[in-house]
């Protein structure tokens, strides 16, 4: 019945956030009767105890009820009201057949038919002041019954540290993984709206590509339907003249003979046909191939004018709580600190983020913009590398660093090599091939600077810190369309 009613207030309390937990506890420390020094530092486990042993069972429910209506917290009063009332109910019948219980509870020692007084230790039993002196019970070790419970439950105390620890640890667990799944929320709405940004602009391309393509064959239309259209005039014209022509010519023929005779000469004159026959126009077709052959490939070889290509996007499920990515997962500079889960991925210690994509095989390559900043390093990182704290004393990261004027290159733990650079760097170029296990920097004109070598045996991702005055940037590269030719 206690352990209902325990969690019952306990299911209660860690209801509450924790501003209004903490809001609970000091208004349960202006009742004073519990020590402020005991409840500051107690979770609601703690507290619930705190609260029974000092209002007991019955009493306790009603000052958490008072409480929480304090609070304005009426709904959560109410619906801890409706689960203890039955509970209750049974505490007061308890409560009114307790003395009967004690009466019969009561314990005698069955050889002295005295009150037992004293626990064997040895024995492991209730006994009366004459047993400690009997044969039985000789130079055994006893101690009065409540000194014994005091001790034992202390102990018991000290046994449930490590389930009130672990219990402690999943709560906090609990909260993560709550904090976690608001997070995920957050995630796919942004993401979702990042989307349909995206497919707005290609729909808006192809639209706009739909209706160039639409006026250019409209432009063609028109302009040769007045070709055929000057064509079928100039028919006209020609129709005409040769029918006058034809008409004049037989109205002499129908002429008296006499008068026939006279105009011959002119008739037969006019009769020379000096037109040559008309030639079918060439081109006078719409260029339906023009128009639709290949018209996909076409508009998508097109599309490269609005499509950037970078060969690394950056994972903001690693980022440092401080860095803050582009919408488009390329650029990282500093910020201020965002409410971020602890997810194991993410960097905790250093300012780094690493690339959304890991290589195990291959050859791979990337330009970075490092600008202005006064330090920075770039490199590669592998899979299994721990993310939390201070990693640098770790093996398994590779990279070339500048710090206040100077280049060098560095494969961890604490193996550097400086370098000399003529001039200061703004742009970076980092080659891996993996097979060959080979990391090879070099400057934007692609001058060898530095190659680390390692025997490579596990995925390895790229990775990127520092940006104190200006992001770092991943560059985008020329992407082309190719078509493959038979040989």
């Amino acid at each position: 019945m206690m352990d209902s009613i325990q969690n019952i207030l306990r299911k209660t309390l860690e209801n509450l956030e924790k501003t209004e937990f903490k809001k609970f506890k000091h208004h349960l420390r202006d009742e004073r009767t519990i020590p402020w020094g005991k409840l500051a530092e107690s979770e609601s486990y703690d507290t619930v105890d705190l609260i029974v042993e000092a209002y007991t069972l019955k009493g306790s429910g009603r000052i958490v009820r008072s409480i929480l209506r304090k609070m304005n917290l009426n709904q959560l009063a109410t619906d801890m009201e409706k689960e203890l009332e039955p509970q209750l109910q049974e505490v007061g019948q308890e409560e009114e057949e307790g003395p009967k219980r004690k009466k019969e509870s009561d314990a005698f020692c069955s050889l002295h038919r005295q009150e037992v007084k004293l626990f064997c230790q040895d024995d492991g039993e209730f006994i009366c002041f004459n047993c400690r002196t009997s044969e039985i019970h000789k130079n055994h070790n006893f101690r009065p019954i409540s000194t014994q419970v005091l001790a034992l439950k202390e102990e018991l105390k000290i046994k449930m540290e490590p389930l009130r620890k672990q219990m402690k640890l999943r709560e906090e667990a609990k909260v993560t993984c709550e904090e976690t799944a608001q997070h995920v929320k957050r995630q796919v709405q942004l993401t979702e709206r990042q989307i349909k940004e995206e497919f707005v602009k290609l729909h808006q391309f192809l639209k706009d590509e739909e209706a160039a393509r639409i006026a250019e064959l409209k432009n063609e239309g028109t302009w040769k339907n007045e070709m055929m259209k000057e064509e079928i005039e100039k028919m006209s014209r020609e129709i005409s003249s040769l029918s006058d022509t034809i008409r004049a010519i037989e109205e002499e023929m129908e002429a008296k003979d006499i008068t026939f005779l006279q105009n011959y000469k002119s008739t037969v004159e006019r009769a020379q046909c000096t037109l040559q026959d008309p030639e079918r126009v060439s081109g006078a077709l719409t260029n339906v191939a023009k128009h639709l052959g290949n018209l996909k490939f076409t508009v998508w070889e097109k599309m490269q004018e609005i499509v950037q290509y970078t060969p690394v996007t950056l994972d903001p499920n690693t980022a440092r709580t401080w860095l803050i990515l582009t919408e488009d997962l390329t650029s990282v500079r500093e910020g201020e600190s965002q409410q971020l889960p602890d997810n194991p991925e993410r960097f905790d210690h250093h300012g780094s983020v690493l690339g959304s994509e890991g290589f195990n095989s291959g050859t791979h390559c990337w330009d970075v913009e490092v600008g202005e900043n006064t330090w920075w390093s770039v490199g590669v990182m592998t899979e299994s590398f721990q993310r939390k704290g201070d990693y640098y004393s770790k093996s398994g990261l590779w990279y070339v660093y500048y710090n206040d004027g100077g280049y060098g290159t560095c494969s961890t733990p604490y193996s550097t090599t400086p370098l000399t650079v003529k001039q200061k760097l703004q742009r970076i170029r980092v080659q891996l091939d993996w097979d060959r296990g080979e990391l090879t920097f070099s400057d934007p004109d692609n001058t060898h600077l530095h190659t680390l070598t390692h025997n490579f045996t596990e995925k390895v991702f790229p990775y990127f810190n520092g940006c104190n005055i200006s992001p770092l940037k991943i560059l985008p590269v020329k992407a082309s369309v190719t078509v493959e030719q038979f040989r």
